[in-house]
């Protein structure tokens, strides 16, 4: 598929798809519609910002029967992901007539049980959320046609992988799968082999972390300086928004603040926010009504503004994916964009880590400004360490910076429900959890499932 126009699609499918302005499909775009719209499962391996969402979503509009119930779930890690998602999809699916519906945990159940009575066509939803609705009974899973995991790594990395098993158990064997995921552990490769039928593998771009677009720097220097180069790099960003990645909730607050007293336009986000708050400062930040988002990791995942100029890593992250996604938030859709990186002088160790996986070339600010590196001898000793705990690879289990608290991969989270639907601890949450390792050897002897397929 060389443009959208060959899709054989229905005419509301088409316009909706026309009226967006897309015309030459992205990589995973051209080989995953295809595929799913033939009927087959999909794993799609590629990073955000690559249109995944019209990848999945133009096939379950096409093959949607309006007022006939939920046919799609579309699961996502997060809330902001999870809203993003049905944004894109009311925007490709704008003549069909089909609804679609949000839910996620944060938001008061009020608002979703309306939305809910509307039946719509399509449900997105973050996973606790998803399952307080399917005991209530008022989501029903036995007319879904299409199911989509999206962010598949960050929900194992967030402990909600039984909270999907509980799903797929549920859902008819008649369906079209698509999982779609940054990277693939041994997990998820687990999960894909158990609940997905023979699927059709979509690498695009899977070991590319050059940030193609991105103009990368770095400048190392002394904790208490940030910021200080924080606001000169700002009001020299003349291409557009600027996003502010911070470690803490704490440190995302007293940058905001800072901001704030330059007199910059800022909206923040972080965990303890409340909802409404959330929502607020992304709906002004993607409205282009300020100029600076401050926020933590968690929010990486659901940021999608056209818009941002530059992405600033006030502190370095604990894990070197998240890098990545980090400064995949800008360069959207083919744009250009920078990424600097402040490096106090501990965490030059983490950062040495960081660089050695970046494939472009990078500005070292130090070197262009003149800046001299004075780290002391103690510090010196411990970076020669590499503080080996505090970075890891890949997805398995690791600390996240926000809120300092520790996940890791494949366990439980507290809360949430046993495979009979009865509750465990408590609620189930969509937010990060401390869960602890409790991982059967039986949970990946399972074989593949065996079910029929119905074409479309």
């Amino acid at each position: 598929m060389k443009t959208f126009d060959e899709l054989k699609v229905k005419e509301t499918v088409q316009k909706g798809i026309q009226e967006l302005g897309f015309n030459v499909p992205f990589p995973i775009q051209a080989q995953a519609i295809p595929i799913l719209l033939e009927g087959y499962d999909v794993i799609g391996q590629a990073h955000t910002g690559t249109g995944k969402t019209a990848a999945f979503g133009i096939p379950m509009l096409e093959h949607i029967l309006n007022n006939g119930g939920i046919q799609a779930l579309i699961i996502a890690p997060t809330r902001e992901l999870a809203i993003q998602i049905t944004t894109e999809l009311r925007k490709v699916g704008k003549f069909t007539g089909i609804k679609m519906a949000t839910i996620y945990g944060g938001q008061g159940m009020g608002i979703q049980l309306d939305a809910l009575r509307n039946k719509p066509e399509v449900v997105v939803a973050t996973p606790g959320r998803l399952i307080d609705h399917i005991n209530r009974g008022t989501v029903k899973l036995n007319n879904i046609k299409f199911l989509a995991l999206d962010e598949a790594d960050v929900m194992l990395d967030m402990g909600f992988i039984d909270d999907i098993e509980f799903v797929l158990e549920r859902v008819p064997d008649n369906r079209i799968t698509s999982l779609w995921s940054a990277t693939m552990p041994a997990e998820i490769l687990r999960l894909a082999d158990k609940y997905l039928n023979e699927p059709k593998r979509v690498l695009i771009d899977a070991d590319d972390l050059s940030g193609e677009g991105i103009n990368q720097s770095f400048l190392v220097i002394k904790d208490r300086e940030k910021q200080k180069y924080l606001t000169t790099f700002i009001k020299e960003n003349k291409k557009g928004q600027t996003i502010v990645f911070c470690s803490t909730k704490i440190r995302t607050r007293n940058v905001a603040r800072d901001l704030q007293k330059a007199r910059f336009n800022v909206v923040a986000i972080e965990g303890d926010m409340s909802q409404n708050k959330r929502e607020y400062s992304m709906s002004k930040f993607r409205k282009n009504n300020a100029e600076i988002l401050v926020a933590t990791d968690v929010a990486a995942r659901g940021i999608d503004v056209p818009r941002v100029g530059l992405v600033v890593n006030y502190d370095v992250p604990n894990q070197d994916m998240i890098y990545f996604h980090r400064i995949g938030r800008t360069a959207r859709a083919g744009a250009k964009g920078n990424a600097i990186t402040l490096v106090s002088y501990s965490s030059v160790g983490d950062w040495n880590i960081i660089k050695k996986l970046i494939k472009s070339d990078m500005t070292d600010l130090n070197q262009k400004l003149g800046i001299e590196i004075h780290i002391p001898d103690p510090l010196k000793r411990q970076v020669g360490r590499r503080m080996a705990p505090q970075i890891r690879s890949g997805y398995g289990g690791r600390s996240y910076g926000s809120g300092g608290r520790s996940y890791g991969s494949g366990g439980r989270r507290t809360g949430g429900y046993n495979r009979n639907g009865s509750a465990r601890d408590g609620p189930a949450r969509d937010q990060y959890k401390k869960k602890r390792f409790t991982q059967s050897s039986s949970s990946s002897s399972d074989g593949s499932r065996n079910r029929s397929r119905k074409r479309w």
